[in-house]
């Protein structure tokens, strides 16, 4: 891909993002790795759907080895100009302030990478600070997106640098020997800019979209939802494109995390979805590329009510149903948990024969 190299994405044009293309993953390894499943010593789909997760996860990595022992989440930190609203309960100041204790490892989502294993890397993609972050990679687009109710969210050049950013963490994340990603954000005011970006998208009511984030009260909701749909009507967006979508009313941290989708489907890492921001930007990734949503897993359903129509739209079942809306990456952690404890069966396997025992017969297909 000729945007992928190192520094390269700043020179990327609308027209090579829309014209990258994916490869479908590979059905054969993926029917194969379901073949293993059926030789281990258990009862037909016993597993349930992590069989087919990690059928996915192979035809992904174009391997029936699976191998998921070097895992990283990408969290992507911005502030939104949309703050200035009054959609939030907190201010600007908490983004820097949660993605210092990020680098520190300090944070809900390093505390918890720790345990399964995993590495962290927060990227300040567009914090609203000049000072760089100790133990944050420093990507910035710029210092924050515009207020949306007044102004466009950033420029189309500042959207696509954005996404390309993305890609480039993918492209070094393989590079470095990771097998499998996870997405995680960080950015006060982002659930009103993923409900802009799902509203538009799936073609449907503000309302039915839009929650409540880090707990607004129902007057807070309701103006929440109208400065939304204030902004949709302003700017003309239900027949806009998706990246006009983005640069108008979206954010750098969902630019960032479209970029990681596209990057997960042109580099055959699979992606796990955390909450509502990453899949919104899921969203965008499948309409910018389309086939990107093959090589994406839902982790969680969350609280927030887009998810269930985001993940309909994706063709995509999370996993965990815990009413979480925690963020920064924490519900993909949990599930990266889940596909190790199912691997470890995988990956030492005991077979029928060493049991001594008939092997059970497959008569539906999966």
């Amino acid at each position: 891909m000729e945007c992928s190299g190192k520094h390269i994405w700043n020179r990327c044009t609308r027209e090579t993002l829309l014209g990258l293309t994916v490869d479908k993953p590979d059905e054969q390894i993926r029917k194969q790795v379901l073949d293993n499943w059926d030789h281990i010593a258990k009862p037909i789909d016993g597993l349930g759907r992590f069989e087919t997760l990690t059928a996915q996860i192979g035809a992904i990595q174009r391997t029936d080895q699976i191998d998921l022992a070097k895992k990283v989440v990408l969290i992507f930190c911005a502030d939104n100009g949309i703050v200035e609203e009054g959609i939030s309960q907190s201010g600007q100041e908490v983004t820097a302030a949660v993605a210092a204790k990020m680098g520190e490892k300090k944070s809900a989502v390093g505390k918890m990478a720790a345990v399964i294993g995993a590495d962290t890397i927060p990227i300040d993609i567009g914090i609203n600070q000049k000072e760089s972050i100790p133990g944050v990679l420093d990507k910035k687009i710029r210092c924050g997106t515009g207020n949306f109710r007044v102004e466009p969210a950033m420029t189309e050049d500042e959207a696509i640098r954005a996404v390309f950013t993305g890609i480039e963490m993918v492209s070094d994340c393989k590079k470095a020997g990771y097998r499998i990603l996870a997405t995680g954000e960080m950015g006060i005011g982002n659930t009103t800019t993923s409900s802009a970006v799902a509203a538009v998208l799936l073609g449907c009511d503000v309302e039915e979209v839009t929650g409540r984030g880090a707990g607004l009260s129902e007057e807070r909701l309701l103006h929440k939802k109208q400065v939304i749909a204030e902004a949709i009507n302003k700017y003309e967006l239900k027949q806009a494109d998706a990246l006009s979508v983005l640069k108008t009313v979206g954010g750098l941290d969902i630019a960032g995390l479209a970029g990681v989708c596209i990057g997960g489907a042109l580099f055959h890492l699979p992606v796990i979805l955390d909450g509502v921001i990453s899949m919104s930007a899921a969203l965008l990734a499948e309409r910018i590329v389309p086939g990107t949503k093959a090589y994406l897993l839902a982790s969680h359903k969350g609280k927030e009510p887009a998810v269930e129509r985001l993940t309909r739209e994706l063709e995509l079942k999370p996993v965990i149903d815990g009413e979480m809306a925690l963020g920064e990456g924490t519900g993909a952690v949990m599930m990266l948990s889940l596909l190790d404890v199912a691997l470890s069966v995988y990956q030492n396997r005991t077979t029928f024969p060493e049991l001594q025992i008939k092997q059970y017969e497959r008569y539906l297909e999966r």
